[in-house]
Protein backbone atom coordinates (compact mmCIF):
# COMPACT_ATOMS: atom_id res chain seq x y z
CA UNK A 1 0.00 0.00 0.00
CA UNK A 2 2.78 2.43 0.91
CA UNK A 3 4.78 1.34 -2.11
CA UNK A 4 1.84 2.04 -4.42
CA UNK A 5 1.41 5.49 -2.87
CA UNK A 6 5.11 6.22 -3.34
CA UNK A 7 5.01 5.11 -6.97
CA UNK A 8 1.96 7.30 -7.66
CA UNK A 9 3.66 10.28 -6.02
CA UNK A 10 6.83 9.66 -8.03
CA UNK A 11 4.88 9.44 -11.29
CA UNK A 12 2.98 12.65 -10.48
CA UNK A 13 6.19 14.50 -9.59
CA UNK A 14 7.90 13.24 -12.74
CA UNK A 15 5.02 14.55 -14.85
CA UNK A 16 5.34 18.08 -13.43
CA UNK A 17 7.81 20.59 -14.80
CA UNK A 18 9.52 21.14 -11.41
CA UNK A 19 9.79 17.51 -10.35
CA UNK A 20 12.94 17.95 -8.23
CA UNK A 21 13.23 19.09 -4.67
CA UNK A 22 14.67 22.46 -3.86
CA UNK A 23 17.81 22.78 -1.76
CA UNK A 24 15.79 23.84 1.27
CA UNK A 25 13.65 20.70 0.97
CA UNK A 26 16.77 18.54 0.84
CA UNK A 27 18.10 20.30 3.94
CA UNK A 28 14.85 19.80 5.86
CA UNK A 29 14.66 16.15 4.78
CA UNK A 30 18.24 15.56 5.90
CA UNK A 31 17.64 17.23 9.25
CA UNK A 32 14.46 15.21 9.79
CA UNK A 33 16.24 11.96 8.90
CA UNK A 34 19.11 12.74 11.29
CA UNK A 35 16.71 13.63 14.09
CA UNK A 36 14.78 10.39 13.58
CA UNK A 37 18.05 8.41 13.57
CA UNK A 38 19.14 10.08 16.81
CA UNK A 39 15.83 9.31 18.53
CA UNK A 40 15.93 5.72 17.29
CA UNK A 41 19.52 5.33 18.52
CA UNK A 42 18.58 6.61 21.98
CA UNK A 43 15.60 4.25 22.16
CA UNK A 44 17.57 1.19 21.05
CA UNK A 45 20.54 1.89 23.31
CA UNK A 46 18.32 2.71 26.28
CA UNK A 47 18.21 0.44 29.31
CA UNK A 48 14.78 -1.07 28.71
CA UNK A 49 15.44 -2.18 25.15
CA UNK A 50 18.92 -3.39 26.07
CA UNK A 51 17.53 -5.49 28.93
CA UNK A 52 14.82 -6.93 26.68
CA UNK A 53 17.32 -7.90 23.99
CA UNK A 54 19.63 -9.51 26.54
CA UNK A 55 16.69 -11.44 27.95
CA UNK A 56 15.61 -12.72 24.54
CA UNK A 57 19.15 -13.76 23.62
CA UNK A 58 19.68 -15.38 27.00
CA UNK A 59 16.49 -17.42 26.74
CA UNK A 60 17.40 -18.48 23.19
CA UNK A 61 20.84 -19.65 24.30
CA UNK A 62 19.45 -21.53 27.32
CA UNK A 63 16.69 -23.29 25.33
CA UNK A 64 16.45 -27.06 25.73
CA UNK A 65 16.32 -29.10 22.53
Amino acid sequence: MVMRWCLRRYAAAKARADAGMATAEYAMGTIAACAFAAVLYKVVTGGTVDDALRSVIGRALDAQF
